[in-house]
C-alpha cells in the first residue's frame, strides 16, 4: 500500500445489542485480487438496525463484536497483485458480497444464493461503518461521476428492487402493487414505472412515505389505516411485497389478479399466513427473494440515467462517530427515510 494510506482506522463496532462504539482497527491489506477502498458513504439499512436492536436476524447471530453496514461507496486508494480491472482513483460502488466462485449455485449464475456467501455486516463477517474495507475486484462496480457517493452507495438497495422486478417479470404490461413505501418499496416502484409499467399502486401506514411515493412515480396511493386495498378497488398483476408486514401480506395478494405473481422482498417474521385457498383457485406464483445477482450494470444504468432518483430518499448525514444515531433515528423522527453515515466525517 502506499505511504498515504494510513496504519489504522476509525470504526464503529457493535460490542452488543445497544452498545455501538468507535474503535481504532488496523487498515486491511487487499489480496492479490483484492482493492482497498476508502469508504466515502454507507446508507443504514433495516438490517443494520435489527442487528443493533436485537442482535440477530433468522440464524445470522452476533457473537462477537461487529462492524455494520452493507450500502458503501467509496474511492479505490490502492490494489492488490493480480488487480486488473481497477486503479487507484476510481469510485466505485460496493457489491457487499462475495461468494467461493465454486459452488454449484455460482456456477449456475445464482451466487446470492451461494452457502458460503460472505456479505457485510452478516455475522462473523465485518461491514463498512469504518474509514477503510477491502473487496474482491469483481465486486467494486466503477460508477460515472454524474452519480453523488450517496447515490453509488444507495445501488445495493436499488439492486434488490432490480432483482425483486427481475423474479416478477415486470415490464409494459404489468400493474404492480407494492406494499410498504420504505427504501426498498420505493425502489421498487421506480424500477417498475422504469421498466414502463403503466399502473404502480404503494401502499402504506405513513402519509409523509406515500407523499414521496407520489413524487416518485406512483399512480396511486393507498394509507391502509383508512382505506383498505378492497375498498380501493386495486388489482394488481403483480405484487411486489416490501413491508414484511404479515398483516399487509394476506390483504394484497387477494388483489392479485389469476395468474399473477407475489414476490416477497421485506424480511418479516420466520413464518407468515398465506390466503393458500387463493393463491392455489387463481394459480398465483408466489416467490421469495434473497438479496441480488449480476444485478449493479442495470442499477448503474438506471440511476445514471435518472429513471431513478436515489438521492431523493436521502433524509439524514451523519459522520462515522454518530452512527449509533443514524441507527436509531428513523424510530424517533417520522421524516426520516434514509440515513447515510460518512466515514470521512
Amino acid at each position: 500500500m502506499t505511504d498515504t494510506v494510513p496504519k489504522t482506522m476509525r470504526a464503529a463496532v457493535l460490542r452488543r445489542v445497544g452498545e455501538l462504539v468507535l474503535e481504532e482497527r488496523p487498515v486491511p491489506v487487499p489480496g492479490p485480487r483484492e482493492v482497498l477502498i476508502q469508504v466515502r458513504a454507507v446508507g443504514i439499512c433495516g438490517s443494520d438496525v435489527h442487528y443493533y436492536e436485537h442482535g440477530r436476524i433468522g440464524d445470522f447471530v452476533v457473537r462477537a463484536p461487529l462492524i455494520l453496514g452493507h450500502e458503501p461507496s467509496g474511492v479505490v486508494v490502492a490494489c492488490g497483485a493480480d488487480v486488473t480491472r481497477l486503479s487507484p482513483g476510481q469510485r466505485v460502488s460496493l457489491e457487499p458480497g462475495v461468494p467461493c466462485f465454486t459452488c454449484v449455485e455460482c456456477r449456475l449464475g445464482r451466487y446470492n444464493l451461494c452457502p458460503d456467501m460472505r456479505f457485510f455486516a452478516t455475522p462473523p463477517v465485518d461491514g463498512a461503518f469504518c474509514e477503510y474495507v477491502v473487496l474482491h475486484e469483481e465486486f467494486a462496480h466503477p460508477v460515472p461521476d454524474s452519480l453523488s457517493d450517496d447515490a453509488a452507495a444507495l445501488l445495493e438497495p436499488l439492486s434488490v428492487g432490480v432483482w425483486s422486478a427481475r423474479k416478477a417479470r415486470v415490464g409494459p404490461d404489468t400493474r404492480v402493487l407494492v406494499t410498504g413505501a420504505g427504501p426498498i418499496g420505493l425502489v421498487a416502484l421506480q424500477v417498475a414505472r422504469a421498466l414502463g409499467a403503466p399502473e404502480v399502486v404503494v401502499t402504506d401506514v405513513r402519509a409523509q412515505r406515500l407523499a414521496v411515493a407520489a413524487e416518485l412515480g406512483a399512480t396511486m396511493t393507498v394509507d391502509v389505516t383508512t382505506t383498505s386495498l378492497a375498498d380501493a378497488e386495486v388489482e394488481a398483476d403483480v405484487l411486489l411485497e416490501c413491508s414484511g408486514a404479515p398483516a399487509a401480506i394476506g390483504p394484497a395478494i387477494r388483489r392479485v389478479r389469476p395468474g399473477g405473481r407475489v414476490v416477497l422482498v421485506g424480511m418479516g417474521g420466520d413464518e407468515i399466513s398465506l390466503p393458500l385457498a387463493h393463491v392455489q383457485r387463481h394459480e398465483i406464483e408466489v416467490t421469495g427473494t434473497f438479496r441480488y445477482a449480476n444485478t449493479w450494470p442495470a442499477a448503474i444504468a438506471l440511476a445514471a440515467s435518472g429513471a431513478v432518483n436515489l438521492d431523493r430518499l436521502v433524509t439524514h448525514h451523519m459522520g462515522l462517530a454518530d452512527t449509533e444515531r443514524a441507527l436509531t433515528i428513523t424510530a424517533e423522527d417520522e421524516t426520516a427515510l434514509k440515513p447515510v453515515v460518512r466515514p470521512q466525517e
